[in-house]
């Protein structure tokens, strides 16, 4: 309630942009995790589940793009989150696309941006990510690092950026995700063909010796069945061990400039592709949801549809600080 009628307000009153800085800013300082912990409650248990080998303690997780360089993960874990979803990182540093990049829309609880995966490379993310593990200041839940291409490099191309990010933060991640699907990025989303998805996948897996890393790919959430079948179809006779669906929608902002909308509006499309995915795999592929929850009942809506794990980002700007924790409350009260 406090973060609703009064930071909220104070936040929202900012440019998108300040205000997300100033938030990761405060997660970031080394004192976060400990103030946090002591701040709120407990998250509650018995929710843990396995995937991959790797234990959750909650299927809730922070996804790509509020920490696209891993600067706060202690402090992820600290507000109840089960895994979190380091990037999008590039190869190379990345400045983002020229402003409006990131508009808030209350009144849909939505997010439109096209920040084009700002990076500040996989080399000095992956440094960061050694330095924070030798300091002991690594959380004990599992750390996803989602790769991209650089938006100079060419389609023909991509596989060597996907492969060259991938090998730098191989040691530092539990489990990888291939982000084939903005819409911030041009022509980035034809990689999801069937040709370049095959070759993209090839690459990474020739860099990722056993034990091999978890490798997913992320879809974008306006495909046609067709086209969602035929990348099954690949992902299920490549070297793929899971599915993130969905990335933002694609739709206009302001000037007319094309972004990606999250949060509210992308929810039941997204559920409806994990329905089809969930029935058409036939539980062989892991799937994790993203868009669109808000709540306990959002969140069960997507494991009902077929979801091992659940990610979040948008439901956590407008919901604050215990969103992680009010979901988890009310996903097991359900089960009682």
């Amino acid at each position: 309630m406090l973060y609703r009628s009064l930071l909220r307000p104070l936040l929202f009153f900012l440019p998108p942009e300040c205000a997300h800085q100033i938030a990761l800013s405060l997660c970031a300082h080394s004192w976060a995790e400990g103030f946090l912990r002591l701040l709120l409650p407990p998250p509650p248990s018995g929710l843990e589940r396995t995937v991959w080998g790797l234990r959750f303690p909650s299927p809730l997780g922070l996804a790509a793009g509020f920490d696209k360089d891993g600067v706060a993960l202690a402090s992820w874990e600290a507000l109840g989150f089960g895994f979190c979803e380091v990037g999008t990182v590039t190869p190379l540093p990345q400045e983002p696309n020229p402003a409006p990049r990131l508009q808030r829309l209350p009144q849909s609880e939505a997010l439109w941006n096209r920040l084009g995966f700002p990076s500040e490379g996989a080399e000095r993310v992956a440094l960061r990510l050694a330095q924070r593990r030798a300091k002991k200041q690594w959380p004990s839940f599992p750390v996803g690092i989602n790769v991209g291409k650089s938006r100079q490099t060419d389609l023909d191309r991509a596989a060597g950026d996907y492969t060259r990010a991938f090998s730098l933060l191989r040691p530092h991640g539990d489990f990888f995700v291939l982000n084939l699907s903005s819409p911030n990025t041009p022509g980035l989303r034809s990689l999801q063909q069937e040709r370049h998805l095959r070759t993209v996948l090839e690459a990474v897996a020739g860099a990722n010796p056993p034990p091999a890393k978890p490798i997913l790919v992320k879809i974008a959430p306006d495909l046609e069945e067709k086209e969602l079948g035929a990348i099954l179809e690949v992902l299920l006779r490549g070297p793929c061990d899971g599915l993130v669906a969905t990335n933002t929608l694609p739709s206009p902002g302001p000037r007319g400039l094309v972004g990606g909308l999250s949060g509210k509006p992308l929810a039941k499309r997204s559920t409806e592709t994990i329905r089809f995915l969930a029935r058409e795999s036939a539980g062989r592929l892991p799937l994790v949801a993203a868009g669109g929850i808000f709540d306990a009942a959002d969140a069960q809506e997507k494991l009902d549809a077929g979801a091992v794990l659940l990610e979040a980002y948008t439901g956590f700007v407008f919901r604050g600080p215990s969103f992680a924790r009010d979901i988890g409350r009310g996903l097991l009260s359900g089960r009682s």
